[in-house]
């Protein structure tokens, strides 16, 4: 039987907060978004045309979850958002304000820049070489 990772838990503080970040700053697209009751929701999010990992949105429920928040790799590139179009989405990402934590570089894997999310989770934006 063929497997794949379903979802990774991101801990974040707010839902809506998180939400609308990679919503409004990435393209991400809500995938689900129910209500568990005493306010906890599963709140799936997913690069546009993402087939299957999807990101569940946690909202820390401890003092111990809510450290982990922005620093979920201890400090180490976390994700790894992948694309068809390193420029295009470098120029709309910066646009719309994302931060970079370096120049765009060309390595023998292909093009790529770390970014921060709006917690200060490092991300590559990474374009395979072909």
């Amino acid at each position: 039987m063929p497997q794949h990772l379903g979802a990774m838990a991101l801990i974040v503080r707010d839902y809506d907060e998180a939400r609308d970040w990679y919503v409004g700053k990435l393209g991400f697209e809500v995938v689900e978004d129910s209500d568990l009751g005493e306010g906890k929701r599963w709140l799936l999010i997913a690069p546009p045309g993402a087939r299957e990992t999807r990101l569940l949105l946690a909202k820390a429920a401890s003092p111990r979850q809510a450290e982990a928040i922005g620093n979920q790799a201890g400090g180490r590139v976390f994700l790894f958002l992948h694309t068809d179009d390193f420029w295009r989405d470098h120029r709309l990402y910066l646009a719309r304000g994302v931060k970079f934590h370096e120049e765009p570089r060309v390595e023998g894997y292909g093009t790529v820049a770390v970014f921060e999310d709006l917690y200060g989770n490092l991300w590559d934006l990474l374009q395979l070489a072909t």
